[in-house]
């Protein structure tokens, strides 16, 4: 079992704890619907790239660049709105780290469909 395996697990678990977190433990806390629907895109992305970095794993186990980016991705872009959602005063530097992990996201499908095909991709 590789370590990102571990991760996208880890992370898909994750995401449903967030996700259920925010439809019912924000809810009485948070009263701006914009920002309930961001914690809400933050745990979808999440969950929807946790599964393709399962799948990138099984798939393409030695394209090393679709996985680190869908980890980098899941990480920054979730993360990043995660935190902005519960305090945007405090962590207003990580706006843009959000559009990065966009990127990485779409960085790591790209790299799925046009990675390795089986050869460690560097």
């Amino acid at each position: 079992m590789s370590t990102f395996w571990t991760i996208g697990c880890l992370s898909g678990a994750s995401s449903v704890m967030l996700g259920a977190f925010g439809a019912h433990g924000l809810k009485s806390r948070i009263d701006n619907p914009a920002r309930l629907a961001n914690w809400h895109t933050a745990a979808q992305y999440q969950l929807m790239h946790s599964v393709a970095l399962l799948v990138a794993d099984q798939a393409a186990p030695k394209n090393v660049w679709a996985k680190g980016l869908f980890t980098a991705g899941i990480t920054m872009f979730s993360g990043s709105l995660y935190l902005l959602v519960l305090d945007p005063a405090q962590f207003r530097f990580m706006g843009p780290v959000t559009p990065i992990g966009g990127l990485c996201l779409i960085g790591g499908w790209a790299a799925l469909a046009f990675g390795s095909r089986g050869r460690v991709v560097l």
